[in-house]
Protein backbone atom coordinates (compact mmCIF):
# COMPACT_ATOMS: atom_id res chain seq x y z
CA UNK A 1 0.00 0.00 0.00
CA UNK A 2 1.24 3.68 -1.32
CA UNK A 3 -0.02 6.51 1.85
CA UNK A 4 1.27 10.35 0.86
CA UNK A 5 0.94 12.69 3.41
CA UNK A 6 0.65 15.92 2.46
CA UNK A 7 1.55 19.22 4.79
CA UNK A 8 2.30 22.40 4.36
CA UNK A 9 1.60 26.11 5.71
CA UNK A 10 -1.48 27.27 4.80
CA UNK A 11 -1.63 29.09 1.06
CA UNK A 12 1.17 27.03 0.12
CA UNK A 13 -1.02 24.74 -2.28
CA UNK A 14 -1.98 22.03 -0.31
CA UNK A 15 -5.06 21.83 -1.83
CA UNK A 16 -4.12 21.62 -5.20
CA UNK A 17 -1.66 18.80 -4.37
CA UNK A 18 -4.40 16.77 -2.84
CA UNK A 19 -7.03 17.67 -6.26
CA UNK A 20 -4.49 16.35 -8.12
CA UNK A 21 -3.69 13.29 -6.41
CA UNK A 22 -7.14 12.34 -6.31
CA UNK A 23 -6.99 12.73 -10.13
CA UNK A 24 -4.42 10.30 -10.15
CA UNK A 25 -6.02 7.67 -8.36
CA UNK A 26 -5.83 8.12 -5.09
CA UNK A 27 -8.00 7.83 -1.96
CA UNK A 28 -7.65 11.49 -0.47
CA UNK A 29 -8.65 12.70 3.00
CA UNK A 30 -7.97 16.22 3.75
CA UNK A 31 -7.32 17.67 7.88
CA UNK A 32 -7.47 14.01 9.22
CA UNK A 33 -6.80 14.86 13.01
CA UNK A 34 -3.32 13.05 13.43
CA UNK A 35 -4.45 11.23 16.52
CA UNK A 36 -7.15 9.75 14.30
CA UNK A 37 -4.08 8.30 12.09
CA UNK A 38 -3.21 5.10 13.36
CA UNK A 39 -7.03 4.12 14.18
CA UNK A 40 -7.60 5.17 10.45
CA UNK A 41 -4.97 2.64 9.56
CA UNK A 42 -5.95 -0.68 11.74
CA UNK A 43 -9.70 -0.11 11.34
CA UNK A 44 -9.77 1.07 7.64
CA UNK A 45 -6.64 0.40 5.81
CA UNK A 46 -5.30 -2.73 6.43
CA UNK A 47 -9.15 -4.35 6.56
CA UNK A 48 -9.90 -3.16 3.06
CA UNK A 49 -6.42 -3.03 1.43
CA UNK A 50 -8.19 -3.06 -1.90
CA UNK A 51 -10.11 0.09 -1.60
CA UNK A 52 -6.52 1.92 -0.08
CA UNK A 53 -3.93 1.04 -2.24
CA UNK A 54 -3.11 4.40 -3.23
CA UNK A 55 -3.73 6.77 -0.40
CA UNK A 56 -3.14 10.96 0.71
CA UNK A 57 -3.88 12.54 3.58
CA UNK A 58 -3.80 15.85 4.17
CA UNK A 59 -2.26 17.29 7.56
CA UNK A 60 -1.70 20.72 8.64
CA UNK A 61 -1.79 23.29 11.32
CA UNK A 62 -5.60 23.62 11.44
CA UNK A 63 -5.03 20.36 13.75
CA UNK A 64 -4.03 22.15 16.98
CA UNK A 65 -4.55 18.84 19.45
CA UNK A 66 -0.69 19.31 19.84
CA UNK A 67 -0.37 15.46 18.38
CA UNK A 68 2.31 16.91 15.27
CA UNK A 69 4.68 16.32 17.95
CA UNK A 70 4.22 12.79 17.94
CA UNK A 71 4.62 12.55 14.33
CA UNK A 72 7.77 10.73 13.85
CA UNK A 73 6.62 8.11 16.03
CA UNK A 74 3.37 7.82 13.81
CA UNK A 75 5.63 7.32 10.92
CA UNK A 76 7.03 4.76 12.28
CA UNK A 77 4.12 3.07 13.08
CA UNK A 78 2.66 3.10 9.68
CA UNK A 79 6.48 1.92 8.35
CA UNK A 80 6.31 -0.97 10.61
CA UNK A 81 2.98 -1.88 9.25
CA UNK A 82 4.52 -2.82 5.83
CA UNK A 83 2.86 0.61 4.59
CA UNK A 84 5.44 2.54 1.83
CA UNK A 85 4.89 6.05 3.56
CA UNK A 86 6.18 9.53 2.04
CA UNK A 87 5.67 13.02 3.29
CA UNK A 88 5.41 15.81 0.88
CA UNK A 89 5.53 19.31 2.65
CA UNK A 90 4.28 22.53 0.84
CA UNK A 91 5.99 25.98 1.71
CA UNK A 92 6.41 29.30 0.56
CA UNK A 93 8.11 32.49 0.91
CA UNK A 94 5.83 34.44 3.75
CA UNK A 95 5.57 37.71 1.06
CA UNK A 96 3.65 35.68 -1.69
CA UNK A 97 1.96 33.70 1.24
CA UNK A 98 0.70 37.14 1.67
CA UNK A 99 -0.44 38.16 -1.19
CA UNK A 100 -2.24 35.15 -1.48
CA UNK A 101 -4.37 35.64 1.58
CA UNK A 102 -5.11 39.37 0.70
CA UNK A 103 -6.00 37.84 -3.22
CA UNK A 104 -8.05 35.55 -2.20
CA UNK A 105 -9.04 37.00 1.04
CA UNK A 106 -9.82 33.71 2.81
CA UNK A 107 -8.78 33.44 6.35
CA UNK A 108 -5.67 31.91 7.77
CA UNK A 109 -6.38 28.91 10.30
CA UNK A 110 -4.83 30.50 13.15
CA UNK A 111 -6.14 34.07 12.56
CA UNK A 112 -9.09 32.72 15.04
CA UNK A 113 -6.54 33.05 17.68
CA UNK A 114 -6.80 36.77 17.27
CA UNK A 115 -3.46 36.65 15.23
CA UNK A 116 -2.44 39.04 12.85
CA UNK A 117 -1.48 37.16 9.53
CA UNK A 118 2.37 37.73 9.45
CA UNK A 119 2.68 36.12 13.26
CA UNK A 120 -0.19 33.14 12.37
CA UNK A 121 2.24 32.22 9.25
CA UNK A 122 5.14 32.49 11.60
CA UNK A 123 3.54 30.34 14.46
CA UNK A 124 2.05 27.25 11.60
CA UNK A 125 5.75 27.23 10.74
CA UNK A 126 6.44 26.19 14.40
CA UNK A 127 3.39 24.11 14.87
CA UNK A 128 4.73 22.44 11.33
CA UNK A 129 8.37 21.89 12.37
CA UNK A 130 7.92 17.97 13.00
CA UNK A 131 6.35 17.31 10.19
CA UNK A 132 8.97 19.79 7.64
CA UNK A 133 11.77 17.84 9.43
CA UNK A 134 10.67 14.45 8.12
CA UNK A 135 9.33 15.30 4.67
CA UNK A 136 10.73 13.21 1.54
CA UNK A 137 10.28 15.79 -0.95
CA UNK A 138 9.62 19.82 -0.21
CA UNK A 139 7.85 22.18 -2.71
CA UNK A 140 8.73 25.68 -2.93
CA UNK A 141 5.67 26.96 -4.46
CA UNK A 142 6.69 30.94 -4.47
CA UNK A 143 7.02 30.77 -7.84
CA UNK A 144 4.75 28.09 -9.16
CA UNK A 145 1.42 28.68 -10.56
CA UNK A 146 -1.66 26.70 -10.61
CA UNK A 147 -0.71 24.23 -13.87
CA UNK A 148 3.20 23.53 -13.20
CA UNK A 149 2.34 22.66 -9.15
CA UNK A 150 0.01 19.83 -11.18
CA UNK A 151 2.43 19.02 -13.53
CA UNK A 152 5.18 18.77 -10.83
CA UNK A 153 2.99 16.65 -8.39
CA UNK A 154 2.29 14.28 -11.42
CA UNK A 155 5.56 13.91 -13.13
CA UNK A 156 6.98 13.12 -8.61
CA UNK A 157 4.76 10.03 -8.61
CA UNK A 158 5.09 9.02 -11.65
CA UNK A 159 9.19 9.27 -11.76
CA UNK A 160 9.35 7.26 -8.68
CA UNK A 161 8.14 3.92 -9.87
CA UNK A 162 10.66 1.24 -9.55
CA UNK A 163 13.62 3.26 -8.63
CA UNK A 164 14.79 4.38 -5.10
CA UNK A 165 15.79 8.06 -5.78
CA UNK A 166 14.54 10.58 -8.25
CA UNK A 167 16.63 13.64 -8.95
CA UNK A 168 15.21 17.15 -10.09
CA UNK A 169 17.30 19.51 -11.67
CA UNK A 170 16.30 23.19 -11.19
CA UNK A 171 17.51 26.12 -12.98
CA UNK A 172 16.96 29.60 -11.58
CA UNK A 173 18.32 33.56 -11.18
CA UNK A 174 19.54 34.98 -8.51
CA UNK A 175 17.63 38.15 -9.09
CA UNK A 176 14.60 36.63 -8.79
CA UNK A 177 15.86 34.85 -4.59
CA UNK A 178 16.58 31.82 -4.29
CA UNK A 179 14.94 28.27 -4.31
CA UNK A 180 13.89 26.78 -0.67
CA UNK A 181 13.20 23.45 -1.87
CA UNK A 182 16.82 22.81 -2.94
CA UNK A 183 19.55 20.54 -1.48
CA UNK A 184 22.39 21.71 -3.27
CA UNK A 185 22.95 24.93 -5.00
CA UNK A 186 25.60 26.03 -7.14
CA UNK A 187 25.99 29.55 -8.32
CA UNK A 188 26.71 29.70 -12.26
CA UNK A 189 27.23 33.25 -12.47
CA UNK A 190 30.76 33.59 -12.67
CA UNK A 191 31.07 31.90 -16.17
CA UNK A 192 30.99 33.96 -19.23
CA UNK A 193 27.28 35.55 -19.88
CA UNK A 194 25.55 35.05 -23.04
CA UNK A 195 23.21 38.03 -22.05
CA UNK A 196 25.97 40.77 -22.63
CA UNK A 197 26.35 39.26 -26.27
CA UNK A 198 23.60 41.43 -28.26
CA UNK A 199 22.46 38.59 -30.52
CA UNK A 200 22.49 35.66 -27.59
CA UNK A 201 20.29 38.14 -25.18
CA UNK A 202 16.91 37.45 -26.16
CA UNK A 203 17.14 33.57 -26.18
CA UNK A 204 17.63 31.19 -23.78
CA UNK A 205 20.10 28.07 -22.64
CA UNK A 206 17.54 26.03 -24.78
CA UNK A 207 18.57 27.77 -27.97
CA UNK A 208 21.75 26.42 -30.21
CA UNK A 209 23.70 29.41 -30.58
CA UNK A 210 23.26 29.69 -26.48
CA UNK A 211 24.40 26.07 -26.21
CA UNK A 212 27.04 26.25 -29.00
CA UNK A 213 28.79 29.51 -26.82
CA UNK A 214 28.67 27.77 -23.70
CA UNK A 215 30.15 24.65 -24.73
CA UNK A 216 33.21 26.29 -26.70
CA UNK A 217 34.12 28.12 -23.39
CA UNK A 218 36.10 25.95 -20.73
CA UNK A 219 35.30 27.32 -17.54
CA UNK A 220 31.70 26.09 -18.04
CA UNK A 221 33.17 22.08 -19.06
CA UNK A 222 34.79 22.20 -15.64
CA UNK A 223 32.06 23.56 -13.81
CA UNK A 224 29.61 20.55 -15.79
CA UNK A 225 32.64 18.57 -14.77
CA UNK A 226 32.93 19.52 -11.10
CA UNK A 227 29.05 19.87 -10.27
CA UNK A 228 28.62 16.04 -11.95
CA UNK A 229 31.50 14.11 -10.23
CA UNK A 230 30.44 16.08 -7.16
CA UNK A 231 27.00 14.80 -7.32
CA UNK A 232 28.21 11.33 -8.66
CA UNK A 233 30.22 11.02 -4.80
CA UNK A 234 27.46 12.27 -2.75
CA UNK A 235 24.44 10.87 -4.73
CA UNK A 236 25.09 7.07 -2.91
CA UNK A 237 25.08 8.72 0.67
CA UNK A 238 21.29 10.04 -0.31
CA UNK A 239 20.39 6.72 -1.55
CA UNK A 240 21.51 4.94 1.63
CA UNK A 241 19.81 7.38 3.81
CA UNK A 242 16.58 5.82 1.72
CA UNK A 243 16.07 9.48 0.44
CA UNK A 244 13.18 9.40 -2.15
CA UNK A 245 14.43 12.85 -3.38
CA UNK A 246 17.20 15.09 -4.03
CA UNK A 247 17.01 18.48 -5.71
CA UNK A 248 19.73 20.05 -7.44
CA UNK A 249 19.51 23.75 -8.40
CA UNK A 250 21.84 25.38 -10.72
CA UNK A 251 21.59 29.53 -10.56
CA UNK A 252 22.87 32.15 -12.92
CA UNK A 253 21.79 35.85 -12.57
CA UNK A 254 18.59 35.82 -14.66
CA UNK A 255 18.14 32.27 -14.73
CA UNK A 256 17.68 31.91 -18.76
CA UNK A 257 21.14 31.40 -19.89
CA UNK A 258 23.98 29.77 -18.29
CA UNK A 259 21.54 27.85 -15.45
CA UNK A 260 19.54 26.76 -17.89
CA UNK A 261 22.17 25.04 -20.19
CA UNK A 262 23.86 23.89 -17.03
CA UNK A 263 20.60 21.94 -15.91
CA UNK A 264 19.92 20.38 -19.07
CA UNK A 265 22.85 19.02 -19.03
CA UNK A 266 23.80 17.65 -15.81
CA UNK A 267 20.06 16.47 -16.33
CA UNK A 268 20.84 14.50 -19.44
CA UNK A 269 24.43 12.98 -17.99
CA UNK A 270 22.35 11.68 -15.11
CA UNK A 271 19.38 10.52 -17.39
CA UNK A 272 22.05 8.49 -19.27
CA UNK A 273 23.11 7.26 -15.78
CA UNK A 274 19.84 5.66 -14.63
CA UNK A 275 17.97 7.87 -12.34
CA UNK A 276 14.60 8.93 -12.70
CA UNK A 277 15.29 12.96 -13.95
CA UNK A 278 13.02 15.68 -13.30
CA UNK A 279 13.69 18.66 -14.75
CA UNK A 280 12.25 22.40 -13.92
CA UNK A 281 13.27 26.08 -15.59
CA UNK A 282 11.63 28.15 -12.79
CA UNK A 283 12.28 31.74 -15.28
CA UNK A 284 11.67 30.34 -18.05
CA UNK A 285 7.76 30.43 -19.18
Amino acid sequence: MKLLIVSGLSGSGKSIALDTLEDCGFYCIDNLPVALLEDFIDHVMMVDQDAYQKTAIGIDARDQSGSLDGFAAILDFMRNKGIDCEVFFMQAEEGTLLRRYSETRRRHPLTNLDLPLKEAIRIEQEILKPVAKHADLVIDTSRTHYHQLRELIKTHIGERRGQNLSLQFQSFGYKHGLPLDADFVFDARSLSNPYWVPELRGLTGKDQQVIAFLKGDDNVEQFYQDVAEFLEHWIPRFIAENRSYLTVAIGCTGGQHRSVYLTDSLAGYFKDAGFNVIVRHRELR
